[in-house]
């Protein structure tokens, strides 16, 4: 390992390649050198592919909440828990409209559009494409989430220009089972090749802190990193604390400086993605975030609330990064 790291760092100037042949004992290697190691092999291949005094800021909105018939064990929007979370329809256009332009206001640039259904219908996703259509005339980049997508679905939404397309892997392979039965790992890789197939970009990551051990972390990133194009976004959420759902009895909040492992090896592995700290930041103290950026991540979501979990401030997240002389759409 010792050998490779320095033909990356002294090779062709190319540091961090992009490759799709990691192999579990590789990562687990990786992910266990010395801290400074680590951190330092992360930061050079973030220089060389990002600005590393600049994070992306993105808006997340529920458009559909609640009622959602898959099982996943960490939701509060699935039909199969008593969250107290009432299900609602589709929000109206000129709702979601409004919502976007003051997402940009507030100094998003890209905005996150979630509806909770397993797959949508046909006339679901005209809608949405309307929606897609609008907020992009804002300035905005797009994406939304709406669960499983046909090729067909899939190509209508890139005709109404959607720039991103969220799907989530969630976790591993071997815990998937334990947390959704559902939908099949094999379903989500499915819609992610419609989505890359129509020419939308990929925002694809997972949730930790469920119950799963670092192997299933390492797992989920080399199931990520070994797909035939990587994620341009790949979000790593915390797991949300939400009553009434099986995931309470098995979560258990990553170790700090575990965390932050896993941001860094998600950024030597995928070194042209952009790392978004996603849910659950609202845990994190700012030196936390802070160790978390200078590993790789590039991407925040900004507002009080993602679907229907709480998130920091926006005065703290200017507060934090303008102490950290990053700039944003914040500032």
């Amino acid at each position: 390992m010792g050998d490779a790291v320095e033909v990356e760092r002294n090779g062709s100037g190319n540091i961090g390649p992009v490759r799709n042949d990691w192999s579990h004992i590789e990562v687990e290697t990786l992910y266990a050198l010395p801290f400074a190691d680590l951190m330092f092999k992360a930061q050079r291949i973030h220089r060389d592919n990002f600005d590393p005094n600049h994070v992306e800021t993105a808006s997340l909105l529920s458009i559909k909440t609640g009622g959602c018939p898959e099982d996943c064990g960490y939701c509060s929007q699935s039909a199969h828990y008593d969250t107290g979370l009432t299900a609602t329809r589709l929000m109206d256009k000129a709702d979601v409209i409004a919502t976007a332009q003051r997402a940009k206001d507030a100094g998003a640039t890209r905005f996150c559009m979630a509806a909770a259904w397993r797959n949508p219908k046909d006339r679901d996703v005209d809608q949405v494409c309307d929606m897609v259509s609008a907020v992009k005339g804002l300035g905005l980049e797009t994406c939304v989430t709406l669960g499983m997508l046909t090729p067909e679905q899939a190509g209508r939404l890139s005709d109404a220009g959607l720039d991103f397309y969220n799907h989530n892997v969630d976790t591993s392979p071997d815990f998937y089972s334990k947390i959704i039965t559902t939908r099949t790992l094999r379903d989500r890789i499915d819609t992610l090749a419609h989505v890359r197939d129509a020419g939308i970009k990929v925002c694809c990551g997972g949730i930790v802190g469920m119950g799963e051990q670092v192997e299933d972390r390492l797992a989920m990133l080399v199931l990520l990193a070994n797909l035939p194009s990587h994620p341009e976004s790949l979000p790593i959420n915390l797991w949300n604390e939400v009553k009434g759902v099986p995931v309470n009895e098995t979560a258990e909040r990553p170790d700090p400086i575990a965390l932050v492992r896993l941001v860094a090896t998600a950024r030597i592995m995928l070194p042209k993605s952009v790392v978004r700290l996603s849910a659950g930041r609202q845990y994190m103290t700012d030196e936390l975030q802070a160790l978390c950026l200078l590993a790789g991540a590039n991407s925040i979501f900004i507002g009080d609330v993602l679907l229907t979990t709480k998130n920091p401030q926006r005065d703290r997240d200017a507060n934090l990064l303008g102490r950290l002389g990053i700039t944003s759409g914040l500032a």
